[in-house]
């Protein structure tokens, strides 16, 4: 189709062409029209649908505060949901989609809701829903799901790569029109590090919308004079296509800039889009102001625009929303509209102003005191009624209908810390106060709504902003401009018997808000939710002011006593892909990699993730078809051979200073102040209120320099734990921690030939034999010809088992040294599986037993709590309520028939007892199949349980309808007397 509506002038490239489709049909514009702009200029007003009622919708604005236009853009996995059309550039191959209709644009079935307006006023669904109880899952809730949200997500992975970063400057300006641009050209010149950042793709802001001179020639010229010398200062980052969305503690500021959304595709290697964390010394706010709409029957209508915005489309677009158009307005800036408008060729068919004494617009007929009080044309605009001064109704008939109900500073950043603006009688709008601290506000953003007023109050903000950082600037020589006061008479609603639309995405209408009030919402934080008011995405930057000015009519008071709703961030819609960032995939978190991970890869390894870790889960061999079988047969090689697993992942803490041993003895319960040097202890660590936090090692490699071992789990919450504890409730004391988890190899050597290994790789000097390096001996030694490393002989897995440290970037090299020295002794690698069958087999608790909500008795290791001397937790896992005849206790279960399979999670029951919450006796922790005993094994905690050896039990899954029968045994499977691993 032609650009039927297209005028000359404007700020496009006429030059190129671009094709684009919206809903299937081809179209045609030019770089430097948005979607928006490109569609009005075919001739296209309908662009989307209400939420609600399916109501027929065009663009309102020609700004980021658009709440109808919304549309999809692209297709396939790149389609992105309620994009609003006014903001979204044109590119070549644009593919955009009207959303919220069925079969299509011009003709939604589900518009019959409009008809159905009088069942779904204001909080209908808090009334309606409420009964029959019944009703909500199987008919409300899906219903309410179906028809919930706008446009549609493809379900697919986005393709696209989005980014994070940081930047610092001295000053922030946010907003690049007349006010910003004197800010930055005052900061610029005088060094200070200036970022600009505006939302636009093309800076100016309202000076691009508009035909007023800057020193007797056209603003642009300004405009690109000032934006040359910026781009030539190294000390200014100009940022377009950038908002700043929200303003945070400590000159913090969250900014999203859009790198490639103009684009049909990202080029390779460049983000999509960026947030930013912009750490500002001073920022000033130009952020200028935003249009409101007047209330009047069916004001909605595709073609009633915001006055403003047809200025816009006119002047930048070079766009004729329509042939015929009218304005409505309360103020002079509606005059100013009409004249430009007239002055581009299009047709003013009537200004009507409420005002007695509004100015004349030359050849544009004038209706003073007058209101527009409704509109026909159902898919667009065709008529307005206009009410004369004299009381008389007269039909005009236009295409569109520019409406200026006043301007509203954006002030949004200012009241992100709370902050509450103040009104402003004379300007009839909320105007900022204060706010988050080095911010400052300049031009329309402070309700100065003249241009020389605009740079003025830039460049005077500039340098009080650098003032304040010991930074001297000029004030640079402003170009002249128009200084026009404000002349404004408030008119918020014309009152009629139709629906009067406040907010326009939602639905929201005078009525909705009369209904609020008559039922006592009238609060404007309750009226924003009861009616939704200002909940769409457009967060109410066109409709809320005038709600308070209804509900201020309602109550009887001052709109500064009826107040604002909170502003919160963002500012504009922020995608998930730029909150995520790079986290997403394999990046949504650090995957840390084990120091024997790429050998272990090299043996066809299969990985866990276990916390951030990756961890090898068994080592399959040719011919083994089935995980178990790799598992069995890595259990039956360490029991009988010797096994090597990797074990860094464990927390290591190294613990120093003359009074270490006292620190970690108020620690752990159980004694550790006389640890003798060269051994280990194994430590139990409780929580204040008594219950286990996590066990581990402690190992005293000196008088003054301890080694603490965590589970893998709780290795950070462990060590903040000891930090807490070192600075704030024990400070005097002369003890230092670091973690050195990443800073250590470590793996555990495990069976009867375990020493005969190590032997070959320990150094001579060294004796291991077991008088000279008993069981829980530690100490430094050197491997492989001098290497530094610790050894430990320590062991989970009831075998004669040591663990040996070598520094992190050596651990590579030892698992291959080992294994390679070991190859004749059967030496094979194990995982995590076979890591949790030999601790099952021995008894040894560990993350499953270590939840939180066991005690040191239920675990069986009550003895371990010593009365001797007191520690964090040890008085209270005293309580009588923790120390009861029916506490459970850590068992084993091995079941009647070898067949059976004991599953964790499972209840256990007595015999004949029904299955349920008031019988049940305990549960099991840990499961597995044990080759060493040649059936399933579990271990569990059941009531009385160390009083229940040899009774049988059933163990009960009713999620998988299993019911077998176990007998309840010692939690310790394999060499009970500890003979194998003091061997």
């Amino acid at each position: 189709m032609s650009q039927t509506m297209r005028l000359a002038g404007g700020r496009i490239d006429r030059a190129t062409t671009l094709s684009f489709a919206f809903d299937g049909r081809l179209y045609r514009g030019h770089p430097g029209d948005t979607l928006a702009s490109a569609l009005l200029a075919n001739g296209v007003r309908l662009m989307g649908r209400s939420f609600k009622y399916h109501r027929p919708r065009g663009p309102l604005s020609a700004g980021s505060e658009e709440p109808n236009a919304l549309v999809e853009l692209r297709s396939g996995a790149r389609r992105e949901p309620n994009t609003r059309a006014t903001v979204a550039e044109l590119f070549e191959g644009l593919v955009a989609t009207s959303q919220n209709r069925w079969p299509s644009l011009a003709v939604d079935a589900l518009s019959v809701n409009d008809r159905l307006s009088s069942f779904l006023t204001a909080g209908f669904y808090y009334k309606t829903f409420m009964w029959p109880k019944a009703f909500w899952e199987k008919l409300y809730e899906p219903a309410i799901r179906r028809a919930a949200g706008l446009g549609r997500l493809s379900g697919e992975a986005d393709p696209d790569v989005y980014d994070k970063g940081f930047l610092h400057c001295d000053l922030l300006v946010i907003g690049a029109g007349p006010a910003g641009l004197a800010a930055a050209l005052t900061a610029g010149r005088a060094g200070a590090r200036v970022i600009l950042a505006d939302e636009d793709f093309l800076p100016g802001g309202r000076l691009n919308a508009e035909t007023i001179t800057l020193d007797d020639a056209p603003a642009r010229a300004w405009v690109e004079a000032t934006l040359a010398e910026l781009a030539s200062l190294g000390n200014v980052r100009l940022m377009t296509r950038t908002t700043i969305y929200g303003a945070f503690d400590h000159g913090i500021f969250g900014a999203l800039e859009r790198v490639t959304d103009h684009l049909a595709q990202p080029r390779p290697g460049t983000p999509r889009q960026i947030l930013w964390r912009i750490y500002a010394k001073r920022s000033l706010l130009c952020a200028g102001a935003t249009e409101r709409p007047i209330a009047f029957e069916n004001n909605d209508r595709p073609g009633i625009m915001l006055a403003g915005a047809l200025r816009a489309y006119a002047n930048r677009w070079a766009v004729a929303a329509a042939r015929d158009v009218a304005v409505f307005t309360n103020n002079d800036d509606g005059h100013r509209t009409a004249r430009d408008l007239a002055a581009a060729g299009i047709r003013v068919a009537a200004v009507i102003d409420s005002r007695e004494d509004a100015p004349d617009t030359p050849g544009v007929p004038l209706f003073r005191s007058a209101v527009v009080t409704g509109s026909r044309g159902r898919l667009g605009l065709k008529a307005i009624t206009v009410r004369t001064a004299g009381g008389r109704t007269e039909e005009i008939a236009c295409g569109a209908l520019g409406v200026s109900g006043g301007w509203n500073p954006n002030l949004q950043l200012t009241c992100h810390q709370r902050g509450r603006p103040r009104w402003d009688d004379a300007l009839a709008t909320f105007v900022p106060v204060g706010g988050p601290s080095g911010l400052a506000v300049a031009g329309a953003a402070a309700g100065i709504f003249s241009t020389h007023g605009a740079l003025r109050g830039g460049a005077a903000g500039a340098r009080a902003a650098l003032a304040d950082l010991g930074i001297a600037a000029s004030l640079p020589a402003l170009p002249r401009a128009e200084d026009a006061p404000v002349r404004i008479a408030p008119l918020w609603q014309v009152k009629g018997k139709g629906r009067a639309w406040l907010d326009q995405q939602n639905d929201v209408t005078v009525k909705d808000v009369t209904l609020a009030h008559q039922e006592n919402f009238r609060a404007i934080e309750h009226l924003k939710r009861y009616t939704t008011l200002g909940m769409a995405t457009d967060q109410g930057k066109t409709a809320n002011i005038p709600a308070i000015a209804v509900m201020a009519e309602l109550t009887g008071k001052p709109i500064a006593e009826v107040g604002t709703t909170i502003y919160r961030p963002p500012y504009t819609p922020v995608s998930l892909g730029a909150l995520a960032g790079r986290s997403r995939g394999a990046e949504f978190r650090p995957r840390r990699l084990t120091p024997s991970h790429h050998w272990a890869e090299g043996q066809g390894a299969v990985f866990v993730e276990v916390g951030n870790w990756m961890r090898a889960q068994w080592f399959p061999r040719p011919g083994e078809t089935h995980w178990r079988q790799s598992v069995d047969r890595e259990v039956l090689a360490t029991r009988q051979a010797v096994g090597i697993c990797d074990v860094t992942t464990l927390g290591k803490i190294d613990v120093q200073g003359t009074n270490a041993a006292a620190f970690l003895d108020r620690l752990y319960c159980n004694g550790m102040a006389k640890l003798a040097v060269g051994r280990v202890r194994y430590g139990l660590m409780l929580r204040e209120d008594g219950m286990v936090k996590d066990d581990g090692t402690v190992a005293r490699l000196a008088e003054d320099h301890f080694v603490v071992t965590t589970t893998t789990a709780n290795a950070i919450a462990v060590f903040r734990h000891m930090e807490f504890c070192r600075q704030c409730l024990w400070p005097g004391l002369d003890v230092q921690l670091i973690s050195t988890t990443d800073a250590w190899a470590q793996f555990s050597v495990a069976g009867p030939k375990s020493r005969a290994l190590l032997e070959r790789i320990v150094d001579p000097a060294f004796d291991l034999s077991n008088e000279a390096f008993p069981y829980m001996a530690c100490g430094g030694v050197t491997v492989c010809g001098g290497l530094r490393a610790r050894l430990f002989r320590i062991s989970f897995s009831g075998e004669l088992a040591y663990e040996i440290a070598v520094p992190a970037r050596y651990g590579d090299g030892l698992i291959r040294a080992l294994m390679a020295a070991g190859e004749d002794l059967g030496v094979t690698p194990y995982g995590t599986e076979t890591l949790g069958v030999l601790r099952i087999e021995k008894g040894h608790p560990a993350g499953n037993e270590l939840n939180g909500q066991t005690t040191a008795a239920n675990l069986g290791l009550g003895k371990m709590v010593s009365s001797a001397k007191d520690a964090i937790g040890t008085v209270l896992s005293r309580r009588e309520g923790l120390n009861g005849p029916d506490d459970i206790r850590l068992v084993g279960l091995k079941p009647l028939s070898p067949a059976d399979v004991i599953v964790n999670g499972a209840h256990l029951m007595t015999e004949g007892s029904p299955v349920d919450a008031a019988h049940d006796q305990g549960w099991v922790t840990s499961s597995c199949h044990s080759p060493h005993v040649g059936h399933a094994i579990g271990l569990g905690f059941l009531k009385r349980g160390d009083r229940r050896t040899g009774e049988i039990v059933r163990v009960v899954n009713p999620l998988a309808g299993t019911d077998i029968r176990a007998q309840v045994v010692a939690p310790c499977f394999v060499d009970p007397e500890g003979v194998r691993l003091r061997g």
